[in-house]
């Protein structure tokens, strides 16, 4: 199995493609723009909302939530979760950065 080349990147640029990673599935937009409209911590309801079965539901909070962009807290027997406000800036500011970046230029490309 061969080796990550991630640490010859800079820590920004492996934190972009962890937030793209997170972002690189219909159903993790679909939970952040829920958890978005709500703007509160959400136990069940995610579950209830998409077309999709707990366990999947589950494995999509887990990547959101390794990403940085969501955090859950523990109510009883729930884990509610709701966006990580100072990941999301930093996730929001990286991200405008790589698109600001691109300049439209009068010659084409290809």
């Amino acid at each position: 199995m061969g080796a990550t080349k991630s640490d010859e990147f800079s820590v920004k640029d492996n934190r972009l493609a962890k937030y793209f990673k997170a972002l690189s599935h219909p159903a993790r937009i679909a939970i952040l723009k829920l958890l978005i409209q709500k703007q509160a911590c959400i136990c069940g309801d995610i579950v209830d909302e998409l077309p999709l079965s707990q366990s999947t539901v589950s494995q999509h909070l887990k990547e959101l939530k390794a990403a940085g962009l969501i955090k859950g807290e523990i109510e009883g027997a729930k884990v509610c979760y709701c966006i990580d406000e100072n990941e999301w800036a930093i996730a929001s500011k990286l991200l405008n950065e790589l698109f600001v970046s691109f300049e439209m230029s009068a010659t084409k490309c290809c």
